[in-house]
């Protein structure tokens, strides 16, 4: 057994011990954490400021990466809140007795140990590990180099808590920097119940081709937002704004904006306020047409192929016009990543259409896809966005990170 193995090992022995602990015991633990993450601060970011110095400021991820006093104290709110929420273990699903006597009981249960892989963003650090433990699972988390000195800190907090408390600190693992290590992670079924991937496209594609363990797929965000003929300008004007522009290293920020061509007069109101935040434009002929001498040249480009479908994590955006919601919706289906998805109209028809056909973790009316958060939601926090349609879809928090089982209560009864 080489040295991962025995890492793996341990998160999967440490898993058995968090099923002996009470909710109380684990709220406790997690409250002990915010207090001590809340003392600490201050090293936390000195740590942060080590992987930042190593990364160019003009990089997208360099905003993921940055640490903050601000951002460290809504991560500290997150772990109260997670604490505050119901325990999901234990939950019953089905009760019932058959007409042989049988008591069927189905109820949920942890996965057992939960391996994520995930790029430069130290807060995921706090937030799976926090998920995990108030759902009964051991987490292995294989941070990106980048943020490697962040996430040392941040596990050195929790795994000594964990530890002052009496419980097993291999309830949570950092791997070690190299890359190497993520293979070893996607080929160890025997301790590995579920892997989780969070971070762009290329990380996500090799995770589901080259892991041996179930996946859940937290997407890439290739967000639209549809400008419908019947929609308000003005709630488009703040919508599209804030969508873009809020944090755009985030998945849930805009990519694309889709204009009826009714209403392509009013694009250049629709944009007026992403030029403050020099946001660069990738329009088609028409839209590229009417945002000409009304939006900076510097930031206005003609689209090619490639500007749509991407997701940009950056001042940088597409404008796509339309003849109609369908051509919309044709265009959503075709490039969209099936994360999160809006449109701004009056028209309920349009909107009951658009809600139907959209194949999306999350669609939106009249609203900001930058919502699309699991602390948003009302979830405490999140494991990631996931993208697919098995198990779990849109925001993953503590519910998805539960699997049930059926206990089966008899008197003797057999089979014929």
């Amino acid at each position: 057994m080489d040295d991962t193995d025995k890492l793996f090992e341990a998160a999967q022995i440490a898993s058995k011990d968090l099923l002996l602990l009470s909710e109380t015991q684990i709220n406790d633990i997690l409250e002990a954490i915010a207090k001590e993450t809340e003392n600490r601060i201050f090293h936390i970011l000195s740590e942060n400021q080590k992987d930042l110095q190593r990364m160019d400021k003009e990089n997208p991820k360099y905003d993921r990466l940055q640490l903050t006093e601000e951002r460290l104290q809504g991560i500290i709110s997150d772990i109260r809140k997670v604490a505050a929420l119901p325990y999901p273990v234990g939950r019953i699903l089905d009760d019932r007795t058959l007409d042989n006597g049988l008591h069927l009981i189905k109820k949920t249960v942890p996965f057992g140990v939960v391996g994520v892989i995930f790029e430069a963003r130290p807060n995921v650090s706090f937030d799976v590990f926090s998920l995990c433990f108030k759902s009964g699972n051991a987490c292995i988390l294989k941070g990106g180099s980048d943020a490697y000195f962040s996430n040392l800190a941040i596990i050195e907090i929790i795994r000594n808590i964990l530890d002052e408390n009496g419980v097993n600190p291999n309830a949570c693992i950092l791997l070690p920097k190299e890359r190497e290590v993520i293979d070893e992670l996607l080929n160890a079924r025997k301790y590995v119940d579920l892997i989780i991937p969070r971070g762009g496209s290329s990380l996500i594609n090799y995770v589901q081709e080259n892991s041996r363990i179930p996946i859940i797929e937290t997407g890439a965000g290739v967000c639209h937002t549809y400008f419908h003929k019947d929609g308000d300008r003005d709630i488009a004007r703040k919508i599209i704004h804030n969508a873009k522009t809020r944090r755009v290293s985030v998945c849930n920020s805009l990519d694309c904006l889709i204009i009826d061509k009714d209403r392509i007069s009013d694009l250049p109101y629709l944009c007026e306020n992403l030029a403050d935040s020099n946001v660069i434009i990738y329009a088609d002929k028409q839209a590229y047409s009417v945002l000409s001498g009304n939006y900076p040249d510097k930031l206005l480009k003609e689209a090619d192929e490639d500007s749509f479908g991407t997701e940009f994590l950056d001042y940088k955006m597409s404008v796509k016009t339309v003849n109609s919601i369908r051509d919309a919706i044709n265009h959503i289906s075709k490039y969209g990543s099936k994360h999160s998805e809006a449109i701004i109209s009056e028209d309920q028809d349009a909107i009951t259409l658009f809600e139907a056909l959209i194949d999306a973790a999350c669609v939106y009316v009249n609203a900001s896809t930058a919502f699309t958060d699991g602390a948003q939601f009302g979830l405490g926090a999140e494991i990631g966005i996931s993208t697919q349609k098995m198990h779990a879809r849109g925001p993953m928090a503590l519910q998805e990170l539960c699997s049930y089982k059926w206990i089966v209560e008899g008197n003797g009864q057999i089979r014929s």
